[in-house]
């Protein structure tokens, strides 16, 4: 298992170093401490996780978000923060992010968030959680597969053309099988639908 771990505090980044090796024995991490040489470890090689750093130097972290789920877009990330801004952890999840760690949490709770994330799952704070309410069901009623497999896409912060080039299917398709999504887990938007996954605990596989 490979994990990019991208943080611009090499004291935090050992510190990590030394957590992950309680995810799995097998683990191998290699560090970056910005955003440019970040994005080319990810060309050298396939990467199984990439933790991002919410704080960095010369690139708001959410664009340098963007641009690592452009140049990995299937590729797990979780962004890290010391601050659990609801509205900052939305615009995380916006951007692509499958997880939002707080810096502050137990390395229980950040072992077991980055094992939800790896076997697909999404992770968000249990603050941002409760404060939201999307009025969804307690499951996932009246899904077709087609519009699981959407789903998946959606929570692995797909846009509508891709989705449309990975499903091969139409864009108005895509829109057509979003729709349907919404309305049966009581969401308004991608956002909302990410945030549901999260609260009944879908997982992509």
């Amino acid at each position: 298992m490979r994990i990019l771990l991208i943080d611009d505090h090499p004291l935090f980044r050992g510190g990590l170093k030394y957590l992950l090796r309680g995810l799995d024995e097998s683990v191998e991490t290699d560090e970056s401490g910005d955003c440019a040489q970040a994005l080319e470890r990810l060309g050298a090689g396939p990467y199984d996780l990439v933790l991002l750093d919410l704080k960095l130097p010369g690139v708001n972290g959410l664009d340098a978000l963007a641009s690592l789920r452009e140049a990995a877009p299937g590729t797990p990330l979780i962004m890290l923060s010391g601050e659990d801004d609801p509205e900052v952890v939305r615009a995380a999840i916006e951007r692509g992010a499958m997880g939002f760690i707080p810096k502050s949490s137990t390395p229980e709770v950040m072992i077991q968030a980055l094992q939800l994330v790896l076997k697909r799952g999404v992770y968000l704070p249990p603050t941002v959680l409760d404060a939201v309410h999307t009025g969804a069901p307690s499951a996932l009623p009246g899904l077709t597969p087609r519009q699981m497999d959407v789903m998946r896409c959606v929570i692995r912060g797909m846009p509508n053309k891709v989705i449309a080039r990975e499903l091969d299917v139409s864009e108005a398709t895509v829109k057509a099988h979003l729709t349907a999504v919404f309305q049966a887990i009581g969401a308004r938007n991608r956002t909302e639908a990410v945030y549901v996954a999260a609260k009944l605990g879908l997982r992509l596989s």
